[in-house]
Protein backbone atom coordinates (compact mmCIF):
# COMPACT_ATOMS: atom_id res chain seq x y z
CA UNK A 1 0.00 0.00 0.00
CA UNK A 2 1.40 3.44 -0.92
CA UNK A 3 2.09 6.21 1.58
CA UNK A 4 -0.59 8.34 -0.10
CA UNK A 5 -3.24 5.71 0.39
CA UNK A 6 -2.20 5.19 4.02
CA UNK A 7 -2.49 8.87 4.78
CA UNK A 8 -5.86 9.05 3.04
CA UNK A 9 -7.11 6.14 5.10
CA UNK A 10 -6.01 7.83 8.30
CA UNK A 11 -8.09 10.91 7.61
CA UNK A 12 -11.66 10.45 8.83
CA UNK A 13 -14.18 11.06 6.08
CA UNK A 14 -17.08 13.42 6.55
CA UNK A 15 -20.43 11.65 6.50
CA UNK A 16 -22.35 12.12 3.24
CA UNK A 17 -25.83 13.55 3.11
CA UNK A 18 -28.41 11.35 4.78
CA UNK A 19 -30.71 9.48 2.45
CA UNK A 20 -34.36 10.50 2.72
CA UNK A 21 -37.26 8.09 2.55
CA UNK A 22 -39.74 10.89 1.91
CA UNK A 23 -40.42 9.92 -1.68
CA UNK A 24 -41.12 6.31 -0.67
CA UNK A 25 -43.53 7.33 2.09
CA UNK A 26 -45.34 9.78 -0.17
CA UNK A 27 -45.45 7.23 -2.98
CA UNK A 28 -47.13 4.81 -0.58
CA UNK A 29 -49.72 7.46 0.28
CA UNK A 30 -50.21 8.29 -3.39
CA UNK A 31 -50.63 4.60 -4.21
CA UNK A 32 -53.29 4.22 -1.52
CA UNK A 33 -55.18 7.28 -2.83
CA UNK A 34 -54.98 5.98 -6.40
CA UNK A 35 -56.25 2.55 -5.34
CA UNK A 36 -59.19 4.18 -3.55
CA UNK A 37 -60.02 6.28 -6.60
CA UNK A 38 -59.97 3.31 -8.95
CA UNK A 39 -62.14 1.29 -6.55
CA UNK A 40 -64.72 4.10 -6.24
CA UNK A 41 -64.77 4.82 -9.96
CA UNK A 42 -65.22 1.14 -10.83
CA UNK A 43 -68.11 0.85 -8.37
CA UNK A 44 -69.69 3.97 -9.87
CA UNK A 45 -69.34 2.86 -13.50
CA UNK A 46 -70.69 -0.63 -12.76
CA UNK A 47 -73.39 0.51 -10.32
CA UNK A 48 -76.82 2.16 -10.47
CA UNK A 49 -75.52 5.73 -10.02
CA UNK A 50 -73.90 5.69 -13.48
CA UNK A 51 -76.99 7.34 -14.93
CA UNK A 52 -77.63 10.70 -16.51
CA UNK A 53 -79.25 13.31 -14.29
CA UNK A 54 -81.87 15.11 -16.45
CA UNK A 55 -82.05 18.90 -16.56
CA UNK A 56 -85.80 18.98 -15.80
CA UNK A 57 -88.45 21.27 -17.26
CA UNK A 58 -86.40 24.48 -17.12
CA UNK A 59 -84.39 25.46 -20.19
CA UNK A 60 -81.08 27.31 -19.77
CA UNK A 61 -81.05 30.65 -21.59
CA UNK A 62 -79.01 31.08 -24.75
CA UNK A 63 -76.40 33.18 -22.94
CA UNK A 64 -75.64 30.04 -20.92
CA UNK A 65 -75.84 27.44 -23.68
CA UNK A 66 -73.43 29.11 -26.10
CA UNK A 67 -70.48 29.62 -23.70
CA UNK A 68 -71.06 26.26 -21.99
CA UNK A 69 -70.89 24.38 -25.30
CA UNK A 70 -67.95 26.48 -26.48
CA UNK A 71 -66.12 25.77 -23.24
CA UNK A 72 -66.59 22.01 -23.63
CA UNK A 73 -65.52 22.04 -27.30
CA UNK A 74 -62.40 24.11 -26.63
CA UNK A 75 -61.35 21.92 -23.70
CA UNK A 76 -61.69 18.68 -25.66
CA UNK A 77 -60.07 20.07 -28.80
CA UNK A 78 -57.15 21.25 -26.69
CA UNK A 79 -56.75 17.97 -24.78
CA UNK A 80 -54.81 16.08 -27.53
CA UNK A 81 -52.44 19.05 -27.86
CA UNK A 82 -51.88 19.09 -24.10
CA UNK A 83 -51.15 15.35 -24.09
CA UNK A 84 -48.73 15.77 -26.99
CA UNK A 85 -46.93 18.79 -25.55
CA UNK A 86 -46.63 17.66 -21.92
CA UNK A 87 -46.32 13.87 -22.23
CA UNK A 88 -45.83 12.42 -25.72
CA UNK A 89 -43.29 14.88 -27.15
CA UNK A 90 -40.92 14.80 -24.15
CA UNK A 91 -41.08 11.00 -24.18
CA UNK A 92 -40.33 10.79 -27.93
CA UNK A 93 -37.44 13.25 -27.65
CA UNK A 94 -35.87 12.32 -24.33
CA UNK A 95 -37.51 9.04 -23.25
CA UNK A 96 -38.70 10.62 -20.03
CA UNK A 97 -41.79 12.17 -18.51
CA UNK A 98 -41.26 15.72 -17.33
CA UNK A 99 -42.54 17.24 -14.11
CA UNK A 100 -45.31 18.99 -16.05
CA UNK A 101 -46.34 15.68 -17.58
CA UNK A 102 -46.68 14.13 -14.15
CA UNK A 103 -48.54 17.19 -12.89
CA UNK A 104 -50.93 16.91 -15.84
CA UNK A 105 -51.89 13.34 -14.91
CA UNK A 106 -51.99 14.15 -11.19
CA UNK A 107 -54.32 17.10 -11.74
CA UNK A 108 -56.56 14.98 -13.96
CA UNK A 109 -56.83 12.44 -11.14
CA UNK A 110 -57.42 15.30 -8.68
CA UNK A 111 -60.85 15.57 -10.36
CA UNK A 112 -61.86 12.63 -8.16
CA UNK A 113 -62.08 14.93 -5.13
CA UNK A 114 -64.59 17.31 -6.71
CA UNK A 115 -67.70 15.82 -4.99
CA UNK A 116 -66.08 15.99 -1.55
CA UNK A 117 -67.24 19.57 -0.98
CA UNK A 118 -70.84 18.24 -0.64
CA UNK A 119 -69.73 15.50 1.74
CA UNK A 120 -72.31 16.21 4.49
CA UNK A 121 -74.53 18.86 2.92
CA UNK A 122 -75.23 19.97 -0.63
CA UNK A 123 -74.10 23.57 -1.05
CA UNK A 124 -72.68 23.41 -4.60
CA UNK A 125 -74.38 22.10 -7.76
CA UNK A 126 -73.48 21.69 -11.42
CA UNK A 127 -75.60 22.45 -14.46
CA UNK A 128 -77.30 19.17 -15.44
CA UNK A 129 -78.03 20.49 -18.94
CA UNK A 130 -74.42 19.51 -19.68
CA UNK A 131 -73.57 15.89 -20.46
CA UNK A 132 -73.22 13.87 -17.28
CA UNK A 133 -73.48 10.35 -15.96
CA UNK A 134 -74.33 11.16 -12.38
CA UNK A 135 -71.50 11.08 -9.88
CA UNK A 136 -69.42 8.73 -7.74
CA UNK A 137 -70.24 10.78 -4.61
CA UNK A 138 -72.41 8.03 -3.00
CA UNK A 139 -69.41 5.69 -3.01
CA UNK A 140 -67.08 8.04 -1.16
CA UNK A 141 -66.21 6.42 2.19
CA UNK A 142 -68.18 7.92 5.06
CA UNK A 143 -70.35 10.31 3.05
CA UNK A 144 -73.85 10.80 4.45
CA UNK A 145 -75.40 13.04 1.78
CA UNK A 146 -78.74 11.81 0.42
CA UNK A 147 -78.55 11.15 -3.32
CA UNK A 148 -80.33 8.76 -5.65
CA UNK A 149 -79.68 7.49 -9.18
CA UNK A 150 -80.80 10.20 -11.58
CA UNK A 151 -81.29 12.71 -8.75
CA UNK A 152 -77.97 14.02 -7.47
CA UNK A 153 -75.24 16.61 -7.99
CA UNK A 154 -73.89 15.45 -11.35
CA UNK A 155 -70.35 15.90 -12.63
CA UNK A 156 -70.20 17.46 -16.15
CA UNK A 157 -67.61 15.11 -17.64
CA UNK A 158 -66.98 17.03 -20.86
CA UNK A 159 -65.78 20.11 -18.99
CA UNK A 160 -64.48 18.99 -15.60
CA UNK A 161 -62.20 16.17 -16.73
CA UNK A 162 -59.99 18.18 -19.16
CA UNK A 163 -60.47 21.33 -17.10
CA UNK A 164 -58.87 19.77 -14.06
CA UNK A 165 -56.16 18.15 -16.20
CA UNK A 166 -54.48 20.77 -18.35
CA UNK A 167 -56.65 23.75 -17.37
CA UNK A 168 -55.31 23.80 -13.82
CA UNK A 169 -51.82 22.96 -15.09
CA UNK A 170 -51.75 25.94 -17.46
CA UNK A 171 -52.87 28.24 -14.66
CA UNK A 172 -50.11 26.78 -12.48
CA UNK A 173 -47.51 27.38 -15.19
CA UNK A 174 -48.64 31.00 -15.55
CA UNK A 175 -48.51 31.34 -11.76
CA UNK A 176 -44.90 30.12 -11.73
CA UNK A 177 -44.06 32.59 -14.50
CA UNK A 178 -45.49 35.38 -12.34
CA UNK A 179 -43.46 34.15 -9.37
CA UNK A 180 -40.28 34.33 -11.46
CA UNK A 181 -41.18 37.85 -12.57
CA UNK A 182 -41.72 38.92 -8.97
CA UNK A 183 -38.40 37.36 -7.95
CA UNK A 184 -36.66 39.09 -10.84
CA UNK A 185 -38.16 42.47 -9.95
CA UNK A 186 -37.45 42.11 -6.23
CA UNK A 187 -34.48 39.71 -5.91
CA UNK A 188 -34.30 40.00 -2.12
CA UNK A 189 -37.94 39.08 -1.52
CA UNK A 190 -38.28 36.23 0.97
CA UNK A 191 -39.95 32.97 0.05
CA UNK A 192 -42.70 33.69 2.55
CA UNK A 193 -43.56 37.04 0.96
CA UNK A 194 -43.36 35.50 -2.49
CA UNK A 195 -45.87 32.83 -1.44
CA UNK A 196 -48.18 35.44 0.11
CA UNK A 197 -48.04 37.52 -3.08
CA UNK A 198 -48.83 34.43 -5.16
CA UNK A 199 -51.75 33.61 -2.87
CA UNK A 200 -53.15 37.11 -3.24
CA UNK A 201 -52.89 36.98 -7.04
CA UNK A 202 -54.59 33.56 -7.04
CA UNK A 203 -57.53 34.94 -5.05
CA UNK A 204 -57.99 37.83 -7.49
CA UNK A 205 -57.75 35.45 -10.45
CA UNK A 206 -60.35 33.14 -8.90
CA UNK A 207 -62.70 36.09 -8.45
CA UNK A 208 -62.38 37.02 -12.11
CA UNK A 209 -62.63 33.43 -13.34
CA UNK A 210 -65.53 32.28 -11.15
CA UNK A 211 -67.51 35.33 -10.03
CA UNK A 212 -67.36 37.11 -13.38
CA UNK A 213 -67.29 34.21 -15.87
CA UNK A 214 -67.98 30.63 -14.76
CA UNK A 215 -70.86 31.33 -12.38
CA UNK A 216 -72.81 33.79 -14.59
CA UNK A 217 -72.64 31.40 -17.57
CA UNK A 218 -74.10 28.71 -15.31
CA UNK A 219 -71.41 26.01 -15.30
CA UNK A 220 -71.96 25.51 -11.56
CA UNK A 221 -73.45 27.36 -8.59
CA UNK A 222 -72.96 27.84 -4.85
CA UNK A 223 -76.59 27.99 -3.65
CA UNK A 224 -75.60 27.24 -0.06
CA UNK A 225 -73.03 30.04 0.13
CA UNK A 226 -73.07 32.16 3.27
CA UNK A 227 -74.64 35.25 1.75
CA UNK A 228 -73.27 37.74 4.26
CA UNK A 229 -69.80 37.13 2.80
CA UNK A 230 -70.80 36.60 -0.83
CA UNK A 231 -70.55 38.68 -3.99
CA UNK A 232 -73.89 38.94 -5.87
CA UNK A 233 -75.62 37.37 -2.86
CA UNK A 234 -79.12 36.04 -3.45
CA UNK A 235 -78.56 35.22 -7.13
CA UNK A 236 -77.80 31.88 -8.77
CA UNK A 237 -74.30 33.20 -9.51
CA UNK A 238 -73.41 34.27 -5.96
CA UNK A 239 -69.71 33.84 -5.18
CA UNK A 240 -68.65 33.31 -1.56
CA UNK A 241 -65.45 35.13 -0.68
CA UNK A 242 -64.16 32.04 1.11
CA UNK A 243 -64.31 30.20 -2.23
CA UNK A 244 -61.55 32.50 -3.40
CA UNK A 245 -59.61 31.94 -0.21
CA UNK A 246 -59.90 28.17 -0.53
CA UNK A 247 -59.18 27.75 -4.23
CA UNK A 248 -56.58 30.49 -4.06
CA UNK A 249 -54.83 28.36 -1.45
CA UNK A 250 -54.94 25.32 -3.72
CA UNK A 251 -53.62 27.22 -6.71
CA UNK A 252 -50.87 28.93 -4.74
CA UNK A 253 -49.81 25.58 -3.25
CA UNK A 254 -49.65 23.99 -6.71
CA UNK A 255 -47.57 26.91 -7.98
CA UNK A 256 -45.17 26.52 -5.07
CA UNK A 257 -44.95 22.77 -5.64
CA UNK A 258 -43.82 23.40 -9.22
CA UNK A 259 -41.73 26.51 -8.55
CA UNK A 260 -39.56 25.45 -5.62
CA UNK A 261 -37.36 22.73 -7.12
CA UNK A 262 -33.73 21.75 -6.57
CA UNK A 263 -30.86 22.04 -9.05
CA UNK A 264 -32.08 18.86 -10.75
CA UNK A 265 -35.59 20.18 -11.24
CA UNK A 266 -37.08 17.96 -8.53
CA UNK A 267 -39.85 19.03 -6.22
CA UNK A 268 -39.85 18.67 -2.47
CA UNK A 269 -42.00 15.57 -2.88
CA UNK A 270 -39.19 13.75 -4.72
CA UNK A 271 -36.50 13.93 -2.05
CA UNK A 272 -34.75 10.56 -1.80
CA UNK A 273 -35.62 9.45 -5.34
CA UNK A 274 -32.06 8.26 -6.01
CA UNK A 275 -32.42 5.67 -3.25
CA UNK A 276 -35.26 3.94 -5.12
CA UNK A 277 -33.99 0.72 -6.68
CA UNK A 278 -35.55 -1.46 -9.34
CA UNK A 279 -34.84 0.36 -12.56
CA UNK A 280 -36.04 3.43 -14.39
CA UNK A 281 -39.70 2.47 -14.64
CA UNK A 282 -40.06 1.76 -10.93
CA UNK A 283 -38.23 4.96 -10.04
CA UNK A 284 -40.44 7.08 -12.28
CA UNK A 285 -43.63 5.43 -11.04
CA UNK A 286 -42.52 6.11 -7.47
CA UNK A 287 -41.85 9.70 -8.47
CA UNK A 288 -45.31 10.03 -10.01
CA UNK A 289 -47.10 8.61 -6.96
CA UNK A 290 -45.22 11.01 -4.67
CA UNK A 291 -46.12 14.01 -6.85
CA UNK A 292 -49.71 12.79 -7.08
CA UNK A 293 -49.86 12.59 -3.27
CA UNK A 294 -48.66 16.19 -3.05
CA UNK A 295 -51.19 17.45 -5.60
CA UNK A 296 -54.01 15.55 -3.87
CA UNK A 297 -53.01 17.00 -0.50
CA UNK A 298 -53.13 20.55 -1.91
CA UNK A 299 -56.74 20.08 -3.01
CA UNK A 300 -57.90 18.15 0.04
CA UNK A 301 -56.44 20.25 2.85
CA UNK A 302 -56.65 23.73 1.33
CA UNK A 303 -60.10 23.30 -0.20
CA UNK A 304 -62.16 20.27 0.72
CA UNK A 305 -61.56 20.26 4.47
CA UNK A 306 -62.76 23.88 4.95
CA UNK A 307 -65.46 23.45 2.25
CA UNK A 308 -66.97 20.46 4.07
CA UNK A 309 -67.09 22.45 7.32
CA UNK A 310 -68.52 25.61 5.73
CA UNK A 311 -71.05 23.54 3.79
CA UNK A 312 -72.60 22.46 7.08
CA UNK A 313 -73.29 26.16 7.86
CA UNK A 314 -74.89 26.98 4.52
CA UNK A 315 -77.59 29.61 4.05
CA UNK A 316 -80.97 28.89 2.39
CA UNK A 317 -80.82 28.40 -1.36
CA UNK A 318 -81.82 31.55 -3.29
CA UNK A 319 -85.12 31.53 -5.18
CA UNK A 320 -83.17 32.51 -8.28
CA UNK A 321 -81.45 29.14 -8.04
CA UNK A 322 -84.37 26.96 -6.97
CA UNK A 323 -86.57 28.00 -9.89
CA UNK A 324 -84.02 26.62 -12.39
CA UNK A 325 -84.40 22.83 -12.51
CA UNK A 326 -81.10 22.36 -14.37
CA UNK A 327 -79.30 23.50 -11.20
CA UNK A 328 -81.31 21.38 -8.74
CA UNK A 329 -80.52 17.97 -10.22
CA UNK A 330 -83.81 16.55 -8.95
CA UNK A 331 -82.58 16.44 -5.36
CA UNK A 332 -85.03 19.00 -3.94
CA UNK A 333 -87.71 21.55 -4.72
CA UNK A 334 -90.65 21.28 -7.09
CA UNK A 335 -91.13 17.81 -8.49
CA UNK A 336 -89.69 16.17 -5.36
CA UNK A 337 -91.02 15.65 -1.86
CA UNK A 338 -88.03 17.35 -0.27
CA UNK A 339 -87.33 21.02 0.38
CA UNK A 340 -83.94 22.31 -0.62
CA UNK A 341 -81.31 22.46 2.15
CA UNK A 342 -82.10 25.05 4.79
CA UNK A 343 -80.43 25.85 8.12
CA UNK A 344 -83.80 25.45 9.91
CA UNK A 345 -83.99 21.81 8.80
CA UNK A 346 -81.89 18.92 10.08
CA UNK A 347 -79.16 17.59 7.83
CA UNK A 348 -80.52 14.29 6.46
CA UNK A 349 -78.28 11.26 6.12
CA UNK A 350 -78.38 8.63 3.41
CA UNK A 351 -80.05 6.09 5.73
CA UNK A 352 -82.11 8.43 7.89
CA UNK A 353 -85.53 10.02 7.70
CA UNK A 354 -86.08 13.51 6.34
CA UNK A 355 -88.59 16.36 6.51
CA UNK A 356 -90.78 16.55 3.39
CA UNK A 357 -92.35 19.62 1.77
CA UNK A 358 -95.35 19.36 4.10
CA UNK A 359 -93.17 19.48 7.19
CA UNK A 360 -93.72 15.79 7.95
CA UNK A 361 -91.07 13.31 8.97
CA UNK A 362 -90.57 10.60 6.35
CA UNK A 363 -88.83 7.52 7.69
CA UNK A 364 -87.00 4.96 5.54
CA UNK A 365 -89.07 1.99 4.41
CA UNK A 366 -89.53 -0.47 7.27
CA UNK A 367 -88.24 1.95 9.91
CA UNK A 368 -90.22 3.06 12.96
CA UNK A 369 -89.78 5.80 15.52
CA UNK A 370 -87.44 4.63 18.27
CA UNK A 371 -89.35 3.98 21.52
CA UNK A 372 -89.00 6.16 24.60
CA UNK A 373 -87.46 4.10 27.36
CA UNK A 374 -88.83 4.96 30.87
CA UNK A 375 -86.24 6.23 33.34
CA UNK A 376 -85.44 4.22 36.44
CA UNK A 377 -86.89 5.86 39.54
CA UNK A 378 -85.96 5.46 43.20
CA UNK A 379 -88.15 3.04 45.11
CA UNK A 380 -89.30 1.10 42.07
Amino acid sequence: MSTESLSDAAIPKEPGPRSSNRVKVLAGIGGAILALQLYVWIRWITGPYFERVPSGPSEPPLYMKIPLMANAVVLWVGLPFALWFFIIRPWVRERRITLDGMLLVSMALMFFQDPFLNYFNTWCTYNTWLFNMGSWAPYLPGTTNMEEPGAMVAEPLLTNAPGYAYGVLLITIVGCWIMRKIKSRWPTISNFRLIVATYGIAIVFDFVMEALVMLPIGLYTYPGAIQAVSFNAGTYYQWPIYEGLMWGGVQAALCCLRYFTDDRGRTIMERGLDSVRGGFIRQQFTRFLAIFAGVSACFFFFYNVPAIYLGMHADPWPEDHQKRSYFNGGICGEGTDRPCPHPDLPLPRNHSGYINNDGELVLPEGATMPPVIPLERAGQ
